[in-house]
């Protein structure tokens, strides 16, 4: 996401990673590495910040080397972490006092959509900091819509990621069926993923499990923190989502597993440790 904008031209980029190796390729081409989240917003028009927990967005927005110990009056922060929605509510509350504008602005799209720029981002906020902002999201991601106060962009990621969590349910036993009769997978996924059945699950994530490919786009422990929020907010809301429920007790069971550290795709072993070849 930061070597979109690099690339289009936003020059006077600075750069901060807990990892900092992480970050370097990136300094490589011309961002200045910054010691913490405080040093990359100072003086900073515009700061974006994606971690992984809420306890993470706390610190980097509201810690002592946080992003709002150093933001400029008028600065526009933005989370694009799936985050806690009244913990963004909190944020801009705090940010307000400074004179900084903040948004919530969860992203989907995994990472093909960071890489090709097409992430869906969907924002809570304020509508003149989000026009401000705006064409520098446009940068990362190509369906972008305000969706109303602090939180709402968190809520609409809920929304998104309630669907998801059953919609691989469906997926990994749909592709566990078809192996299982000996079809062939990956023609499967040409058809259905054509039909009415299609979605981003089958047709991305269905070819990595049939490459035996894991490896995380996103992590099965933040979609699990993902989960553990919708269920949190939705109980605010005496709302029992109860195939959410459902689909977070297979998925706490890839924890228990110890494949929390695999992409969401992961779900599949589960389903296939749960079945294995040959049972009656």
């Amino acid at each position: 996401m930061a070597r979109h904008l690099l690339d289009a031209g936003y020059d006077d980029l600075r750069v901060h990673n807990r990892t900092k190796a992480k970050a370097l390729s990136l300094v490589q081409s011309g961002a200045v590495w910054c010691e913490s989240a405080a040093e990359a917003a100072d003086g900073a028009d515009f700061v974006f910040a994606i971690v992984g927990f809420p306890e993470d967005v706390e610190e980097t927005f509201l810690g002592e080397r946080g992003i709002l110990s150093m933001a400029k009056e008028g600065a526009v922060a933005v989370d694009m972490t799936t985050s806690e929605p009244a913990l963004a509510e909190r944020i801009y509350e705090e940010a307000k006092g400074r004179e900084v504008s903040t948004l919530d602005a969860p992203v989907s799209g995994g990472d093909l959509g960071a890489r090709n720029g097409t992430l869906a981002i969907m924002v809570g906020g304020e509508e003149a900091a989000f026009s401000t902002v705006k064409p520098l999201l446009e940068v990362m991601g190509g369906n972008i819509a305000l969706f109303g106060p602090a939180g709402s962009g968190q809520r609409v990621k809920m929304s998104n990621q309630i669907l998801i969590a059953t919609t691989m349910i469906g997926t990994v036993e749909s592709l566990l069926y078809a192996v299982r009769s000996g079809l062939d997978a990956d023609g499967v996924i040409d058809l259905i993923g054509s039909g009415a059945a299609g979605c981003w699950s089958i047709n991305n994530l269905g070819r990595r499990i049939v490459k035996g490919d894991f490896a995380p786009g996103f992590f099965i422990k933040h979609f699990v923190k993902d989960m553990e929020i919708a269920l949190s907010d939705a109980g605010r809301m005496n709302l029992k989502l109860q195939g959410l429920a459902l689909a977070k007790e297979f998925y706490d069971r890839a924890v228990e597993t110890g494949l929390e550290n695999d992409g969401t795709q992961g779900l599949y072993k589960v389903f296939e440790q749960m079945s294995p070849s040959g049972a009656d």
